[in-house]
């Protein structure tokens, strides 16, 4: 879905995009719809923010740590402006979300984002927007070790985040 998605270049432009996925209403029942910068469904959005270059020529584990770096460097960014807006993130595991914790015990689907998310990252970085009924999670994910690293924010109905207590 990411080849032809445009990565914001700086921080304001990645906040000016959050900020405006977290207005856009959530697509209707009946699959996935595609936005400016990412994709959704009914209850979620999905948003790439920035995106380095894809792996699939030789393994060069110098690109990857810079590729990391970068982006890292850019979630560090988006979390401290967040932070002053919303209060510290909450982090959030997403392994559990995979099923493979009990294969004799069948999983629930995850709702979406976090289906889509559990797929690409290991955590995620949430906050709760009252006021929205929503809640805003940034995570950096990779599809597999020859796609492209991603930036993403998500959207998601409240009642999809898990408790954090």
């Amino acid at each position: 879905m990411s080849s032809q998605i445009r990565s914001a270049g700086s921080v304001e432009e990645q906040l000016a995009i959050i900020d405006g996925l977290i207005a856009l209403p959530f697509p209707e029942e009946g699959g996935e719809a595609r936005t400016p910068h990412g994709w959704g469904g009914p209850g979620h959005l999905i948003a790439v923010l920035r995106e380095s270059r894809d792996f699939w020529d030789a393994p060069d584990v110098e690109a990857v740590t810079v590729a990391q770096e970068e982006l890292e460097a850019d979630l560090a960014a988006l979390i401290a402006v967040l932070a002053a807006r919303w209060g510290s993130p909450t982090v959030v595991d997403l392994w559990p979300y995979l099923g493979l914790d009990d294969f004799d015990q069948p999983c629930a689907e995850a709702p979406e984002p976090l289906g889509s998310l559990c797929n690409l990252a290991g955590s995620l970085h949430a906050w709760r927007l009252p006021p929205t009924g929503r809640w805003l999670g940034l995570a950096i994910g990779q599809a597999d070790r020859e796609f492209p690293l991603q930036l993403l924010a998500a959207v998601g109905e409240a009642a999809t985040l898990p408790d954090p207590s």
